[in-house]
């Protein structure tokens, strides 16, 4: 049939790209990593350092990972060119759907892996604290802050991540002010440290009995979960905490007593807050490792040598410099400035489609593009 002819000869084409996948990956180095890691869990005394075991162990389950994500995607690929051709032989036009879901499915898998390949970063196999800020603009910029907080959750669902609400302020009228949420997941912060940045809506606002076009603005800050072993040098005299009632969405799930802690680095101006814990000292802890996680991704990102080299004007959001923006009105388009990738559905974005900005930053900033 003309259809799986074309079908065979497109999934055929991949074949290529999954033997590139392969070499990237280093199969035969991980596998020889993983068993040195395999023997030196299996040596005596291997349990009495705690802290070295736990990291060996965490590593082990790391390659374990890559070798049998890319040994299923290639049974998946296997496995459906061999029923393309068996629906091809007996003509069976009842299959081509579910074939063409399951080529969609082994085919974002490959991406995804290959987008894996292109983390290099220290932190980027970490998990990802996200920090969302409404910007300039009222209740219409804090319903903008809270779609962007439902996007990033929609996101994490659909790559089998777990979330977990740290802290969150409501907006007066609508929205939110600020929220903190910790996604768990493999190579979380790699994938989302693109989403960096301030993102800018262009939309008929709901909130204008006018019926008249707004721009509003949110933030978005991105920053690795750090071990506990990290060592970050913070004082104890740079740090000004204050305790406040839990509220908002968080709130709702904790004790309505002053557990809800906000720390503030005072040599940087950084804030970070949580209340979803059931203890102040719990917060504080949340609280104390979102600075940290802060000042590592901020070190990072702006390749310096010393923690101690960050200064507050860095820190500081300027908000006419947009990294993306999202078009309701009079058109629809989400855009990303800084690599020009471009997607005309707002709504499957909004909905948490953000693979293809993230590849296009990945493998931009990969070749030295930005």
């Amino acid at each position: 049939m003309l259809q799986y002819d074309e079908l065979l000869l497109e999934y055929s084409a991949k074949e290529k790209e999954i033997k590139e996948l392969e070499a990237a990956l280093g199969l035969d180095k991980v596998r020889a990593n993983l068993s040195t890691l395999e023997e030196q869990t299996s040596a005596q005394g291997f349990w009495d350092d705690p802290q070295q075991s736990q990291k060996i162990m965490q590593e082990s389950g790391r390659l374990k990972n890559i070798i049998t994500s890319f040994g299923k995607l290639k049974g998946d690929y296997d496995d459906l060119i061999v029923m393309t051709e068996l629906a091809n032989e007996e003509e069976d036009e009842s299959l081509l759907a579910e074939i063409k879901a399951a080529g969609e499915k082994v085919f974002a898998e490959l991406e995804s892996q290959r987008l894996a390949t292109l983390l290099s970063g220290e932190f980027d196999g970490k998990n990802a604290i996200l920090t969302f800020h409404a910007g300039a603009g009222g209740t219409e910029a804090m319903d903008w802050a809270e779609m962007l907080y439902r996007m990033y959750n929609h996101w994490a669902d659909s790559h089998g991540m777990k979330t977990e609400l740290l802290d969150y302020l409501d907006g007066e009228e609508a929205g939110l002010k600020s929220a903190s949420i910790l996604i768990s997941g493999t190579n979380a912060y790699g994938l989302l440290k693109s989403e960096n940045g301030v993102h800018r809506l262009v939309r008929v606002s709901p909130f204008d009995s006018s019926g008249r076009r707004h721009t509003s603005f949110a933030s978005i800050e991105v920053m690795p979960e750090i071990d506990a072993d990290v060592n970050v040098d913070i004082r104890e005299e740079d740090l000004i905490m204050e305790v406040y009632r839990a509220s908002g969405a968080g709130g709702q799930k904790v004790n309505k007593t002053s557990s809800a802690v906000r720390l503030i680095h005072k040599p940087t101006g950084l804030v970070a807050a949580c209340q979803t814990q059931r203890s102040q000292l719990q917060n504080r802890d949340y609280a104390l490792k979102m600075i940290k996680s802060k000042l590592i991704e901020i070190k990072e990102r702006e390749h310096l040598e010393k923690i101690t080299d960050i200064k507050g004007e860095q820190l500081q959001i300027a908000w006419g410099a947009q990294i993306r923006s999202y078009v309701f009105m009079p058109y629809t388009l989400v855009k990303d400035h800084r690599t020009n990738f471009e997607v005309g559905n707002v709504n499957a974005v909004m909905d948490g489609a953000l693979d293809g900005f993230i590849g296009a930053y990945l493998r931009a900033r990969s070749l030295g593009e930005i």
